[in-house]
């Protein structure tokens, strides 16, 4: 079993930043991707973005130069650095990790944060 655990969600106004954390947690697991997810209501979860080990990245296309994320592998812990916040961008964020276990590759989800952003 891996668990996932989320920080950083919060109220901010328009135009500011948050950094989103997630750190993975458990025994015998690899990573092999984080990325971040995000649901409004009545929408599906849509990616955010999303980090390979290797470091390759991947944003949708409404938070590309905006938003970064990043890894930090020896701490098994994905980071979110949100800039210039849209009200759009008001959701509950989901942490994900795609890993190994015992040879066998599973999903992983947190249980969500919170970002709202007011205009």
């Amino acid at each position: 079993q891996v668990q996932l655990v989320e920080s950083g969600g919060d109220l901010v106004q328009a135009g500011g930043s948050l950094r989103l954390s997630c750190a993975a947690s458990g025994s015998a697991f690899s990573i092999n991707a984080m990325g971040w997810y995000r649901r409004t209501p009545g929408n599906q979860r849509e990616l955010v973005a999303r980090i390979t080990s290797s470091g390759n990245t991947n944003y949708a296309d409404n938070v590309k130069g905006r938003f970064t994320i990043s890894r930090d592998n020896a701490k098994n812990t994905v980071y979110l650095l949100m800039n210039s916040l849209k009200p759009e961008d008001t959701a509950l964020y989901y942490c994900n990790a795609d890993v190994t276990v015992r040879r066998l590759r599973a999903d992983y989800w947190g249980q969500g944060t919170q970002v709202t952003v007011s205009s």
